[in-house]
């Protein structure tokens, strides 16, 4: 019998000729090839690996520790007024500059981390904060020792140890990268749930002096530690094999936008929903007080929102490795509304244990929605800068949001009306969301 490779016909191909030359964009199997061994190269270098989940660890302790920045004006305040023997008004000048340099040096030392990689300005905060805390405790007076807090404690402390970090982690975690963003940005509820109360015993116990000495010998021995785990470089980079992967990552208009247009959309965004999240979170306080309940039970309430915005944050994260940024984004701020209205009805003691407990659920998910978005339409090069931008937009509208509230009372005196112009605000994150959420395209598939 005739063998069967016999009888079949030779194929016959055409010579190739002009037209079938690839076009100039065309994806090659070579190109494919180059970024799989690109990609994994990245996974063994530590990407979704046992080190980047230490990494992440020490990440997470980094900024509850560094911070401290935030909160440490707010327990000392009466204390350095009675010392000082000035205002109200001009003993809370040192923590508006502390904000304003935090912001600043959120973009600052984002681009620091994207240029020189996040150990430089990790060892720029470690250095800073416990240079500022002991520059702190020596000040003879007001103005040198609100210099302190904004330039070493706000501008190159704390800024330098939080979106950086928040960048970073998403760096080396792919398919759950959401769930590391959230724990990443964990670090300031942790720092704001563990330090006042330590804080202040130290104040009780040894002074404001001697707290804010011993504090900055604490950063310094405990954080230098930490960063050094840090010092190895992101494993994942712009993947340029002839620049085929990025342009199948990253659109050049995401959303029909220019990038910075898109940069600026999330900006306003993260002002507008912080604008709404801070008339409960800076003034449950004083709602309490004039309510007739105490500044002790609106410290617990505050202290109730702020632990289960941790529970929110977390959730959040297994949330956006599945539905990515944008429609976390939507649902968060949906929630966020639902919440903040329930401020309305309910002002017995009891129901607004309950609300604030629902508010910081609802709400904590808002703040790690933008840096996966950022992460989903910028290359990784970028991070850093885009995510300290938007991440510093968020506490201006912490800033606007906790004075115009304030203001907003004085004219009323009632919370309700600064309830309703939170919820317009956050109407408008709302709908920058569902704009986006209904324009989207694919999640990029090289990170």
């Amino acid at each position: 019998m005739m063998p069967v490779r016999s009888i079949l016909p030779r194929p016959r191909f055409p010579a190739p000729g002009p037209r079938a030359r690839l076009a100039p964009n065309a994806v090659t199997a070579k190109d494919r090839k180059v970024t799989q061994h690109m990609r994994v190269a990245a996974a063994a270098d530590g990407v979704e690996s046992a080190y980047a989940w230490r990494r992440l660890a020490a990440a997470v302790a980094i900024s509850t520790i560094g911070g401290i920045g935030l909160w440490s004006l707010v327990v000392a305040l009466p204390t350095v007024q009675q010392e000082f023997a000035i205002a109200r008004g001009d003993a809370s000048l040192p923590y508006t500059l502390t904000m304003l340099g935090f912001m600043a040096g959120g973009v600052i030392m984002g681009r620091l981390a994207d240029r020189h990689g996040v150990i430089v300005p990790a060892l720029i905060g470690t250095v800073s904060l416990a240079i500022g805390y002991v520059g702190a405790a020596f000040a003879t007076g007001l103005w040198r020792f609100a210099l302190v807090y904004a330039v070493l404690i706000g501008m190159l402390g704390s800024s330098a140890v939080f979106a950086p970090l928040v960048a970073d982690s998403s760096h080396w975690f792919d398919r759950r990268r959401g769930i590391a963003v959230a724990l990443a940005s964990c670090g300031s509820y942790f720092a704001g749930a563990l330090w006042p109360p330590v804080l202040q015993a130290m104040i009780d116990a040894w002074g404001w002096r001697q707290a804010h000495l011993a504090v900055g010998i604490f950063c310094l021995v405990t954080m230098l530690p930490l960063t050094l785990v840090l010092r190895r470089r992101s494993p994942i980079r712009d993947m340029r094999p002839g620049g085929v992967a990025t342009s199948i990552a990253y659109p050049a208009r995401p959303f029909g936008l220019s990038p910075n247009a898109l940069q600026g959309l999330l900006m306003f965004a993260g002002f507008s929903c912080c604008v709404a999240m801070a008339m409960p979170q800076v003034h449950i306080v004083a709602h309490c007080v004039d309510l007739g309940y105490g500044a002790a039970r609106g410290a617990e309430m505050l202290s109730v929102m702020l632990a289960t915005g941790v529970i929110s944050r977390l959730a959040s994260g297994f949330i956006m490795d599945r539905v990515g940024g944008v429609a976390t984004l939507l649902l968060f701020a949906s929630l966020q509304a639902v919440a903040l209205a329930l401020f309305i009805p309910f002002d017995g003691l009891a129901s607004l244990y309950v609300v604030s407990a629902v508010f910081g659920l609802f709400q904590g998910g808002l703040v790690p929605s933008y840096a996966i978005i950022v992460r989903e339409c910028f290359p990784p090069r970028q991070a850093g800068t885009r995510v300290g931008l938007v991440l510093s937009s968020t506490l201006a509208g912490m800033a606007f949001g906790g004075w115009v509230s304030g203001a907003i009372f004085d004219a009323t005196a009632s919370y309700q009306m600064a309830v309703v112009h939170g919820i317009l605000w956050n109407l408008l994150t709302m709908a920058i969301a569902l704009w986006m959420l209904q324009r989207r395209q694919p999640r990029p598939a090289l990170a």
